[in-house]
């Protein structure tokens, strides 16, 4: 199947981030597009929302995911996109939504590691994700949900490659600074080569973030890639038979000697 990554800088009205995305939305469904990633914070920045937090969410939050199931259904065209999720408490769930080509939510995602890290302190506005981590089936692949700060954990991108993921969906704010392009790429090769998985990330592109989004293979080959765009869709074709190709002269997963539990196994 055909997988888009759209890039582009939200603001603080969702309602103005809809339409970019509907846009981007629209280009992926004319190149025959069957989803689209959309990055983190694609509901609103957090950093542009006057007053409080958790209140700009409850306004926001229901009808965003309303809103991308219309798009999806318009287009016919699958989406994960990010957004704030009200926790009933003053520090939202930084939220992946995945709906499928009818416009009909198949899971939702919460952020499991928050960026905590570069002098930033994302815990002190974010509640942690509570609900582990997903894989849905979708078409032919199943893909696993990750945002942004999970890339830097490979546990858990291997956890959903053993539960069945072969699509891996990382959007992203990812900061700029000092060799953060390079720490984002290579970590993207990593964790498709080192499952023999899809990657497709999409990041957003502001003044204080990255962009470079793309869409690599098990191999770690990036098929598709934007740069430092504000605004813009790649589109690849993403196919089981690539991970059942790459899997079977390069067996990772089957060659592995630490067992889930880490404890490593005997000898065969």
């Amino acid at each position: 199947m055909k997988v888009s990554v759209g890039q582009f800088r939200p603001g603080a009205d969702t309602t103005e981030n809809l339409k970019t995305m509907r846009r981007l939305a629209h280009q992926a469904s004319s190149e025959g597009s069957q989803l689209i990633v959309f990055p983190e914070e694609s509901m609103f920045s957090i950093g542009k929302v006057d007053g409080p937090l958790h209140l700009a969410v409850e306004r926001n939050w229901s009808s965003f995911v309303q809103q991308l199931s219309f798009l999806a259904a318009e287009f016919s065209i699958a989406i994960v996109a990010g957004g704030y999720e009200s926790s009933g408490e003053e520090r939202p769930y930084n939220t992946l939504v995945l709906v499928d080509d009818a416009g009909r939510i198949l899971d939702t995602y919460r952020k499991l590691h928050l960026y905590d890290a570069f002098s930033y302190h994302e815990s002190s506005r974010i509640k942690p994700g509570d609900g582990g981590i997903k894989v849905v089936p979708f078409g032919e692949m199943t893909v696993g949900l990750m945002t942004c700060y999970d890339l830097r954990f490979p546990e858990q991108a291997r956890a959903l490659a053993d539960a069945g993921a072969d699509l891996l969906c990382i959007p992203a704010a990812w900061f700029k600074g000092d060799h953060k392009v390079d720490h984002w790429e290579t970590l993207l090769k990593a964790r498709a080569i080192e499952n023999t998985v899809w990657v497709a990330a999409a990041g957003t592109s502001s003044p204080h973030t990255i962009g470079h989004s793309a869409v690599l293979d098990p191999m770690g080959i990036a098929h598709v890639y934007l740069t430092d765009e504000e605004e813009g869709v790649v589109t690849t074709e993403v196919t089981r038979k690539r991970v059942e190709d790459v899997r079977e002269f390069l067996p990772v997963l089957n060659n592995r000697r630490f067992a889930r539990n880490n404890e490593v196994s005997s000898l065969r």
